[in-house]
């Protein structure tokens, strides 16, 4: 491993009320280094951000104040956006504005304070349908949802930014976080807590088309080294790497079973019609960041199913906010969101 750093370092994390941001930030003020979190709390618990950072609550769309914030920074960790593929189809202004746009403000920040690295946190949308899985890097991307073309302009923009300016990158593509701290009071994200959440509240879990819909997990913790590693190991710069498992693929309706188990609900899902532009079928390979990063996966789906249903368990009581607004009200938009059923 080249290690690019062996002192103290001024880390600037984006989306640190998030489950990832949080995550990322206590690891690297645990090992030491001075933190700064930039969260404008839209998408995540205030709770979640760790007592031993500096903590600035911003919108990272306001760029002459990013400049200020990044100053003398080494590395930017870039976790911040607005990860929500199914509703960007009915709010594509919302979700492209705060997933594009804003990561272009942080880049440009970045670059003109000299930072030394830029991490990017893209998304397995980037991939869209493709002919086989699970998904490579290598792969033609060909995203379908506003979301996922979103966030590969992002990836194109910063590199093209980063040759040119000379900022060392790399492109982490994390797919299907989960664990302690992910957001269960949104109803537009995270299948697994909202099903859970829904439980808690006496609902039964919705389920969009037949539910054969396939997925890979990651809980929170299994991705911890790989981070660490991406983070100051040179041999990854310029490179795209899932982060991720491509063990213990599983249906929606698997999961589900799998949740209602654990909570003993006795309930069955209620079935919609599918959402438009969901990808069928989505896994991604885990040989590149293996190879590069060291990755492997040491939590079972199960056990960090279990995890996670009792974090949302001993969590506070949150009923379900529809805090986004929906631009485009057609028979195409889920009717669970028109009439905020869940």
């Amino acid at each position: 491993m080249k290690v690019l750093y062996d002192c103290v370092m001024k880390i600037v994390v984006t989306g640190v009320a998030g489950l990832l941001g949080s995550h990322y930030s206590r690891w690297m003020a645990d090992l030491g280094h001075e933190v700064i979190g930039i969260d404008n709390l839209s998408g995540g618990y205030e709770s979640n951000i760790p007592r031993n950072i500096e903590f600035i609550q911003e919108d990272i769309l306001n760029t002459s104040q990013m400049v200020n914030v990044l100053k003398d920074a080494k590395i930017v960790f870039h976790a911040a956006c607005a990860a929500y593929e199914g509703l960007s189809v009915f709010s594509p202004n919302n979700i492209t504005l705060n997933t594009f746009q804003s990561s272009i403000s942080i880049a440009s920040a970045a670059i003109a304070n000299d930072v030394e690295k830029f991490i990017y946190c893209s998304s397995m949308a980037r991939y869209g349908t493709q002919n086989q899985t699970p998904f490579v890097e290598d792969m033609i991307p060909q995203p379908q949802d506003p979301y996922g073309i979103s966030k590969l302009a992002a990836e194109h923009t910063i590199l093209n930014l980063s040759k040119v300016h000379g900022m060392k990158t790399v492109i982490l593509v994390p797919h299907n976080i989960y664990g302690p701290g992910q957001k269960f009071d949104d109803p537009y994200r995270n299948v697994a807590s909202i099903m859970i959440n829904r439980i808690l509240h006496g609902q039964s879990p919705i389920i969009y088309g037949d539910g054969m819909q396939t997925r890979c997990f990651t809980h929170i913790n299994d991705i911890k080294d790989s981070l660490i590693n991406a983070t100051f190991d040179s041999g990854v710069d310029g490179e795209v790497v899932n982060i991720g498992p491509d063990e213990e693929t599983i249906t929606i309706l698997e999961l589900f079973e799998l949740i209602k188990k654990h909570m003993k609900f006795e309930g069955k899902p209620i079935f919609f019609a599918e959402r438009p532009q969901e990808v069928k079928h989505a896994t991604c390979s885990a040989n590149k960041s293996r190879e590069l990063l060291g990755y492997k996966s040491n939590i079972s789906l199960e056990e960090g199913m279990k995890d996670l249903i009792t974090w949302i368990e001993h969590s506070p009581r949150r009923d379900f906010k529809y805090d986004i607004e929906l631009e485009i009200k057609n028979s195409l938009t889920p009717i669970t969101w028109l009439k905020k059923e869940i």
